[in-house]
């Protein structure tokens, strides 16, 4: 093949796109449509989710999922292309991948749709991970804590972001659709391209700047169509909507990314190097790419994402008019955290956590505002986690009610200091997590962790 196109529909599953957008692209023949369907951009609610409590939460998630879904695979299906769907349900983890699985199922059911599915998992044995362990397989990535056994004990889901090798097996094996759990940003754009014989290091980088579908384009959507066509020593990008152009500033702007390293994308496997590449302007519309370069390293690494269980939320959201009570803000805050451990005795202070954010002067940076501005009024969101939600609710309970009524030197309304759009105040939220895991682990190659199931559909 002289050149090799690569739709990318949407930013992530879910995201939507303009039915024009998805005919157009379709019109440029491309030989596989790719997309993300899942980030840690939202941080570790997804990754820790249990079945019984949280599938509520993930039927919401499905339904703008199957809004993109249905068009996808009636697109994917015509032209005889494949589907390549990565990062399922949002996490990757195989409850994750089992929801997206069962509800591509239903669609095809009811559009009497057949076609061979392969679900590629990426949800680690935390056995696996212990044993590693012991073997000085696992590092930290970035300045977070060396790795425990605790803190695998503690993991809810551990998951590892697949590269390119588990999508070139399902390649090979010929499926129509293949849906991923967790996987690197760019691997499912990239590895028909591979598969293909084209430049590793173009194929990965054109991944990267396809992974949002057109955000690289301007103005920036990643609700939108981006089609990528790749050579054997360049590539091109170009947006689908003609009410958008990728430009160098824009399609530059994104290799940088989520890129901590201007001239190093970090991908499983090894390094796309691009202190090499060259931009240029193919037309008004489309840019051109050359000079990336990819860098095995010596070791094969993929990245551990695992997410425990710190508690339960409730939230109360305040605004705050009064000038004195502006003024004395700080005060009233510091006096309510006393009296809230003072009133719950029966919790070890260190058990709960009590949280305001004040929108307004500092509410974004906190501590390292640079210019806590003077204000003439202020949003107030008061924020405790507890280890039950009862507890939780309770303390905001606690607090909302002490805020509204603290006296303070100049206070002028005994009535009410604050003021409270909602009603009722206290707001459950339900379970917090944190990301407890988020490191390298040392495998064999690409496929070790990954299983492949073949699902006739």
């Amino acid at each position: 093949m002289d050149e090799l196109r690569v739709l990318s529909p949407t930013a992530i599953l879910g995201y939507g796109f303009p039915a024009a957008s998805l005919e157009a692209g379709m019109d440029r023949q491309p030989h596989v449509i790719a997309v993300d369907a899942g980030s840690t951009d939202a941080g570790p609610y997804f990754l820790g989710m249990r079945a019984g409590e949280d599938i509520g939460k993930l039927g919401e998630f499905a339904k703008a999922m199957e809004a993109d879904l249905r068009p996808l695979l009636r697109a994917a299906l015509s032209a005889n292309i494949p589907l390549i769907i990565g990062s399922a349900g949002g996490a990757g983890g195989n409850f994750h991948l089992m929801g997206l699985t069962f509800l591509i199922q239903r669609i095809a059911k009811e559009d009497g749709l057949r076609f061979p599915m392969a679900a590629i998992q990426a949800e680690i044995d935390p056995e696996i991970v212990k044993k590693k362990l012991e073997q000085g397989k696992v590092a930290p990535l970035g300045p977070v804590p060396e790795l425990t056994e605790r803190d695998v004990d503690r993991a809810v889901r551990i998951v590892a972001q697949m590269g390119v090798e588990p999508y070139l097996r399902a390649l090979e094996l010929g499926f129509s659709v293949i849906v991923a759990g967790r996987s690197s940003d760019v691997s499912m754009f990239a590895a028909l391209p591979i598969r293909e014989g084209f430049d590793y290091g173009l194929s990965l980088h054109l991944g990267k700047i396809l992974e949002c579908g057109a955000i690289a384009a301007e103005p920036g959507s990643g609700s939108d169509v981006l089609l990528g066509t790749i050579r054997r020593d360049h590539f091109l990008v170009e947006p689908m909507n003609p009410d958008r152009r990728c430009t160098i500033r824009s399609v530059a702007a994104h290799s940088l990314y989520e890129s901590a390293d201007p001239w190093r994308i970090h991908e499983p496997g090894g390094v796309v190097d691009l202190s090499a590449v060259s931009f240029t302007q193919e037309d008004q519309r489309t840019v051109r790419i050359s000079g990336s370069r990819f860098v095995r390293d010596l070791v094969y690494r993929i990245k551990l994402e695992g997410a425990e269980l710190v508690g339960y939320r409730t939230i109360c959201i305040a605004g705050i008019r009064d000038p004195s009570v502006i003024h004395h803000l700080d005060e009233i805050l510091l006096a309510v955290r006393k009296a809230a451990a003072a009133q719950f005795t029966d919790l070890n202070h260190d058990s709960y956590r009590l949280q305001f954010r004040v929108y307004g002067r500092d509410g974004v940076m906190g501590l390292y505002e640079p210019n806590p501005v003077p204000c003439h009024e202020v949003g107030l969101l008061i924020e405790v986690v507890a280890p039950t939600q009862e507890q939780a609710t309770s303390i905001c309970l606690f607090v909302r009610a002490f805020i509204l009524h603290y006296g303070f030197p100049g206070r002028t309304s005994t009535a009410g200091n604050v003021a409270f759009p909602i009603s009722p105040q206290e707001i459950p939220v339900g379970a917090v997590h944190r990301f407890s895991i988020y490191h390298l682990m040392e495998v064999e190659d690409g496929l070790e962790q990954f299983p492949l199931q073949v699902i006739e559909v």
